[in-house]
């Protein structure tokens, strides 16, 4: 179980650290397109390269019964891809927009403040959180402060979108935690990409003016945000938190903040404050204590 619990936590930590560095063609890409366009063209990218895995994962368990197979069940996998694909796009809708409206480092706060509201949340569904696990969500929220806020707490337009956005974040990693052990992580991964992009083709028609064009001048972003954040990264989200409680996959998941400063540091040469450096440190110090 320890074995099981540690690779799920690699695989996790692997997506936190594709998002963090993804963040930058997230906002490049919104420099070409708008919101739901850039979520539309990136979710159905990446719901499409997964089609392949299914076939692949398919062709190889034909003749072996293993925990892929006993996971091929069509209407749960149907069921849980439309319920996360709803939740993924209102929560990344709502993030999306209130980027527009408040600074980079204050909606990166509030997004991740998803690892309080999981365990919050959790509590009305009878589960139990410890006081270890309690006392890292606190450690982790004074890091993700330090890391990410250098302005005033005042709740803005697109803070509250943001925030809203995190709630959102928080049902959908307890959704997944519900369906993850009943169906194949490929297959409830492409369904709710493509749940997400038909339903962000909606307003991308109705309220933006999205053009053949633009989309190509945006090719990169919308690749590397559709092929490795979606495609790849929510896969192994999926994945990852099958032996793993909600509220510590949610602490590991929330190093995508961390790795998106670090990456800032590594690839752009932003320089690092002490209290940003301060703020890392605490964020996988709470990590750590929620592990051990």
């Amino acid at each position: 179980m320890k074995t099981k619990s540690f690779k799920s936590s690699l695989l996790l930590f692997l997506a936190a650290f594709i998002w963090g560095v993804a963040f930058v063609a997230q906002s490049v890409g919104m420099d070409y397109v708008g919101p739901f366009t850039f979520n539309a063209v990136r979710c159905f990218v990446g719901s499409f390269i997964l089609i392949p895995v299914i076939f692949w994962n398919q062709k190889r368990t034909a003749k072996k019964v293993d925990k892929d197979t006993l996971h091929d069940r069509p209407k749960e996998s149907i069921l849980g891809g439309i319920s996360c694909g709803i939740l993924f796009f209102i929560a990344t809708s709502l993030q999306q927009i209130g980027i527009l409206y408040t600074s980079v480092g204050k909606a990166g706060f509030i997004t991740a403040l998803y690892i309080v509201i999981v365990p919050i949340l959790g509590i009305f569904l009878k589960r139990k959180v410890n006081l270890k696990i309690w006392i890292s969500v606190l450690i982790a929220l004074v890091g993700l402060y330090l890391l990410c806020m250098s302005g005033s707490l005042t709740l803005t337009k697109g803070d509250a979108l943001i925030l809203l956005g995190a709630l959102f974040f928080s049902f959908h990693i307890l959704v997944v935690d519900y369906f993850s052990s009943k169906v194949s992580g490929v297959k409830l991964s492409c369904i709710q990409l493509f749940i997400a992009s038909m339903l962000s083709a909606i307003p991308m028609f109705v309220l933006e003016n999205p053009k053949l064009s633009s989309i190509c001048a945006a090719w990169a972003p919308i690749l590397y945000a559709g092929i490795l954040s979606c495609g790849v990264a929510y896969t192994l989200q999926i994945i990852g938190q099958r032996n793993l409680n909600p509220t510590i996959a949610s602490l590991i998941l929330s190093l995508e903040s961390v790795i998106s400063v670090l990456a800032g540091w590594v690839i752009l040469h932003q320089t690092l404050s002490t209290r940003e450096l301060i703020g890392c440190v605490l964020m996988f110090a709470a990590i750590l204590l929620a592990e051990l």
